[in-house]
């Protein structure tokens, strides 16, 4: 994103939430500087009134998950986890376009586990553009198409993705999760819809990590939390699968729930994690 000098004053045309984060003098500056400052200012009012124009009836949606929105720059992959490019997190999470031009991103599933094996997990925010209130695992997002979330090596990219959306949505400190400390167990790929606009469509990166660690939930990201043994999992899956309670899980949460979770928790309980290791293969659960 483009960044501009900071102002103290700005037109009161401008989106409020802007105003705080100029601080400007305009004497302090040479006639060059403020041109060019001013100039920068207008971009913004275009670039503003350009993204709410191609929002339509998006325009009511939570002021930080339409940031979100528009200022990440998802990872476009293929199949085989190949990195093609990138576009917004609007773009990516649009069925429309998942359908019309296949679009696929890469993403990651963190399950982050306590010094007495339970599975925190966390119900989504109600301003969530997709699967709002829905319970899934620890934490669920996406690398960005930046330098330090696209190192390849032993998904290098990804655990600093995930060390860094720990910190954004439950406050974790990154010293509490440090990066080596996770374990990659694989990869599937997926299709979901959340509802008749938005779905994912992911190659997710499954990231274990066995910790005790401060929660500081961020209510833009996250409803609530609790950490499950196996048993009280289980009793969630049957109160989901009932209906009771409106109780919802998200449906990546499920897939791996399904097909990985139980038997990779045993290995986690047994200290025999790196047994389970399969990064060759990419489970297309559709």
């Amino acid at each position: 994103m483009l960044k501009f000098p900071p102002f103290k004053t700005i037109n009161s045309s401008l989106p409020s939430h802007w105003s705080s984060s100029f601080q400007f003098a305009s004497k302090s500056l040479p006639l060059t500087a403020q041109i060019s400052t001013f100039a920068g200012l207008n971009l913004r009012r275009r670039t503003f009134t350009t993204i709410t124009a191609a929002m339509g009836d998006d325009s009511g949606m939570d002021a930080v998950q339409r940031r979100l929105m528009f200022d990440d720059e998802c990872i476009l992959v293929d199949e085989n986890d190949n990195v093609l490019g990138h576009d917004t997190k609007y773009n990516c999470h649009l069925m429309e376009k998942i359908e019309k031009d296949n679009l696929l991103h890469r993403a990651f599933s963190v399950f982050l586990f306590n010094s007495k094996y339970e599975l925190l997990l966390q119900q989504r925010s109600e301003t969530k553009v997709t699967f709002p209130l829905v319970w899934t695992n620890t934490c669920c997002s996406h690398p960005l198409y930046r330098e330090s979330e696209l190192i390849p090596e032993n998904a290098l990219g990804v655990r600093n993705a995930a060390q860094r959306k720990l910190l954004d949505e439950l406050g974790i400190p990154a010293e509490d999760v440090p990066v080596d400390e996770f374990t990659t167990l694989g990869r599937m790929l997926y299709k979901a819809p959340s509802d008749g606009k938005w779905g994912e469509h992911e190659v997710d990166y499954l990231l274990f990590l066995v910790r005790d660690v401060a929660v500081n939930p961020n209510p833009d990201e996250v409803a609530d939390i609790r950490y499950v043994n196996q048993e009280e999992l289980k009793e969630l899956l049957r109160k989901a699968d009932a209906g009771e309670e409106g109780l919802k899980l998200s449906p990546w949460f499920r897939l791996v729930v399904d097909n990985f979770l139980f038997k990779w928790w045993d290995h986690v309980q047994k200290g025999t994690l790196n047994e389970a290791i399969d990064m060759k293969t990419i489970h297309k659960l559709i």
